[in-house]
């Protein structure tokens, strides 16, 4: 057993202290306690809260942070840059990034990721000779780091639907995301779940990519083929485009086509939703699907400010992701959801004041848990994300007397901190990172630049 010692925690009731948390040998949480029960217990400096879960990664974006801002452009334009990098990327390139992005995410607070994998095969979409080469990249940057890893292997097969749901053929660059069919996608995810089966850091999920990437009659497949309890996440009306398309092909909006096929469910995380309608609102609501947002890649790509506020009045689990990883940073993407209510309403409420009827506030207790236990539960995780006997020791040690967070309150500290103020990073009762370094990896960011040099190398 070990024991660690805590001056601030923040567990399921809000902020204690001091206390004293005994774990066993596979990083469980045995005992609470308070009091000196273990003199030999580790200090963990500051305040401690449950680790932060990353619930949308596409792990290859991160190359493309500080690259795409020389020209104005849309969301679509973006992703034609984003394509061209993909075109370049094999299995040890992914690797590389991956493991780079990983440690970046752990250094910042994050110790579970979901990642949004659509990137399966050689260009052209012709398999691996390993056809599992994508996947096994990521598993074992995951295992290397020491994160835990919720693989969302994603069904993609059409660039698009046209107005009589004839689904539009995939360009050149899109063919290697793609199974070619439904059937395909379910052989090969029904194989990976025997290959890479659960186990204390790994989840196989499963992902629609968007109701314009997947079309109708394969979302039935794809729902026959994972388990009830199984992560599903899909992106949702992201840009108002998908909107218009799936309104002219089926005459209903992406939720209500998702919700038609039985789709949406506690066990469904639709990522972003920002485009909704009131009806749409309430589906989600109705269904207890997680909504997924991830704020700092929405305002980087001008997708639009989602309605936090409204979802979560309403009964939705508000989850967190970095997504094209713009940053990475979980508290910078938690108090965005604030702002971006702030924003909307133009009120800077006390806390619990009501305007119009509606919650125009989240509280700094209300954001902790969309990062945390909102999030691993989104990514499978049922037990993680907080403080609680049973659960995985896997926590986040943030500076109380920085330069950011100097005078704040210890409740109110997650509206002061960034990701420089994490001053450890401990899963399953192991430091893996303190003070910005990996324990055995070093520097996130000596990982990064080899990584991403190479794989724009690559591209020359």
């Amino acid at each position: 057993m070990t024991a660690f010692r805590l001056r601030h925690a923040w567990l399921p009731g809000g902020l204690v202290g001091p206390i004293e948390i005994e774990v066993d040998p596979k990083g469980i949480i045995v005992a609470i306690r308070t009091g000196g029960h273990f003199p030999d217990a580790t200090h963990l400096p500051g305040l401690v809260v449950p680790g932060f879960a990353n619930t949308h990664s596409h792990a290859f974006h991160r190359a493309l942070r500080g690259r795409v801002h020389d020209a104005a452009g849309t969301f679509w334009t973006w992703r034609e840059r984003m394509y061209a990098l993909a075109d370049i990327l094999t299995p040890d390139l992914v690797f590389q990034l991956a493991r780079a992005v990983y440690a970046e995410m752990l250094a910042a607070g994050y110790t579970s990721v979901g990642e949004f994998h659509y990137l399966h095969h050689q260009p052209g979409g012709k398999p691996y000779d390993d056809p599992y080469a994508m996947t096994a990249a990521l598993h074992r940057a995951a295992t290397e780091v020491g994160i835990r890893l919720t693989l969302l292997d994603t069904c993609y097969l059409s660039a698009g639907i046209g107005p009589d749901r004839t689904p539009i053929p995939l360009s050149e660059r899109q063919l290697r995301f793609s199974d070619g069919s439904a059937d395909r996608w379910a052989w090969r995810w029904r194989e990976l779940r025997e290959v890479f089966p659960d186990d204390r850091s790994f989840r196989l999920g499963a992902a629609i990519h968007s109701v314009r990437a997947v079309p109708e009659n394969a979302i039935d497949k794809i729902l026959s083929t994972v388990d009830a309890d199984t992560p599903l996440h899909v992106h949702l009306s992201e840009q108002p485009a998908e909107n218009e398309d799936t309104l002219a092909a089926y005459n209903r909006t992406p939720t209500g086509l998702l919700a038609d096929h039985g789709a949406l469910s506690p066990r469904t995380t639709a990522v972003h939703a920002t485009h909704l309608t009131d009806t749409d609102i309430s589906t989600l609501a109705d269904s207890r699907t997680s909504i997924a947002f991830c704020p700092t890649t929405e305002a980087d790509l001008a997708d639009g400010i989602g309605q936090a506020g409204r979802l979560h009045a309403a009964g939705t689990p508000l989850c967190i992701g970095s997504d094209q990883h713009a940053q990475i940073d979980p508290l910078a993407e938690i108090r965005a959801l604030e702002y971006g209510e702030r924003l909307l309403s133009g009120t800077f409420a006390s806390l619990g004041e009501e305007k119009s009827g509606q919650r125009v506030h989240f509280s700094p207790a209300e954001l902790i848990s969309f990062g945390t236990v909102n999030g691993h539960r989104s990514l499978g995780w049922q037990d993680a994300g907080q403080l609680v006997v049973g659960a995985p020791f896997d926590v986040v040690c943030l500076q109380t007397d920085s330069p950011r967070t100097a005078g704040a309150q210890p409740d109110q500290l997650v509206m002061a901190a960034t990701a420089s103020d994490v001053l450890l990073t401990v899963v399953g009762g192991r430091i893996v990172v303190r003070q910005g370094r990996h324990h055995t990896l070093g520097r996130p960011s000596e990982l990064l630049t080899a990584a991403i040099e190479s794989a724009w190398s690559a591209a020359k």
